[in-house]
């Protein structure tokens, strides 16, 4: 059973500034805290990356998957879904960034399904942790060059 959350945060900083940071994957390892390695796969004809690599800490130990995004909405929304994974079995999400006064309000939507055995409230916990982790962060490098 997978576990699907959705968390939203307000940024001091424009819709497209927020969504700048998010598609910047080359400077990933920067700012995200738990990401070890990043590699672009695949680019779109635009040049922005369509299938990226991630390695990252994920429950006690390192993981590898790879997601495919989708741009057809940018750059008000972005999603993606899972290509390949070790423990990760499904992962789809998108980002939407919104108008919210001076700034931006971003929505972080978010599914995902292990492959291996994990007791269904560790499985949320670990989402929402996930999520509330990634907004932060997003949050405040979003600002930092807002």
């Amino acid at each position: 059973m997978s576990q699907r959350a959705t968390e939203s945060i307000l940024v001091s900083a424009t819709p497209d500034a927020v969504y700048r940071v998010v598609t910047d994957f080359a400077n990933y390892t920067s700012w995200v805290s738990d990401l070890k390695r990043i590699e672009v796969l695949e680019r779109d004809e635009e040049g922005r990356p369509l299938e990226v690599e991630f390695r990252a800490a994920a429950f006690g130990r390192s993981t590898t998957y790879a997601l495919r995004y989708d741009y057809s909405r940018a750059p008000e929304l972005i999603s993606w879904f899972q290509t390949s994974g070790d423990i990760t079995e499904t992962m789809k999400g998108q980002y939407r960034f919104e108008p919210a006064g001076a700034g931006a309000k971003v929505t972080y939507d978010l599914e995902v399904e292990l492959s291996v055995p994990i007791p269904a409230f560790i499985k949320h916990r670990a989402a929402q942790r996930i999520q509330t982790q990634a907004l932060r962060e997003l949050k405040a490098q979003a600002e930092l060059l807002a």
